[in-house]
């Protein structure tokens, strides 16, 4: 999938898990934080490519892509995996842990579970594609879904700008739809939280 297509994904995820499981109080320092975490998990198991976008917007990133691409074994291999993900979800709240103190009065557990979201909603978004996810690594199994790979994506090409991004946006407007007044008063709780 596409950088734009995973953005989607993590942002309906973390929606699903949101209005599944009502916070309160939240503040908004936190919802912010929260959002932006989310959008970077959802794009994190792609660094092990070293074309990554976030490496082209380092100045010496092609380095360190290149460099990061080799330790994880290249691209979906060790960041596409439930132990990938463990390794990175372990990484990230010993820095959230690390840097609490200057994070004011965000509470790093939403922000880490937001970023987690992102993360797991990548690799689910990845297994409908034809290269599928090797989720049991050291086990060399590619899972994808639905399960005969012809009837998978291919990444960047018509079934996912005509049917799976559109799709992402409906299930969202209809997220919106369907819980309008609850996210009102979840926006209300936000606004009087602080």
């Amino acid at each position: 999938m596409t950088g734009r297509t995973h953005d989607l994904a993590a942002i309906t995820a973390l929606g699903v898990v949101f209005l599944a499981n009502p916070i309160n109080p939240i503040r908004l320092s936190t919802v912010i934080v929260a959002v932006i975490a989310n959008l970077i998990g959802g794009i994190t198991p792609d660094l092990d490519q070293p074309t990554a976008p976030f490496w082209r917007n380092l100045p010496i990133g092609n380095i360190f892509g290149r460099t990061f691409g080799k330790l994880s074994g290249g691209h979906r291999f060790l960041t596409h995996s439930l132990a990938g993900v463990a390794l990175i979800g372990f990484g990230v709240h010993w820095l959230l842990v690390f840097f609490s103190p200057v994070m004011g009065q965000v509470d790093i557990g939403y922000v880490w579970w937001a970023y987690m979201i992102g993360v797991v909603s990548h690799l689910v978004m990845d297994m409908f594609t034809k290269e599928g996810v090797p989720l049991l690594i050291p086990i060399p199994i590619k899972f994808g879904i639905p399960p005969i790979k012809r009837l998978r994506v291919t990444t960047d090409k018509w079934v996912e700008h005509l049917l799976i991004f559109p799709g992402l946006l409906v299930i969202n407007g209809l997220l919106v739809a369907v819980n309008y007044q609850e996210i009102l008063e979840i926006m209300r709780r936000i606004g009087s939280s602080h």
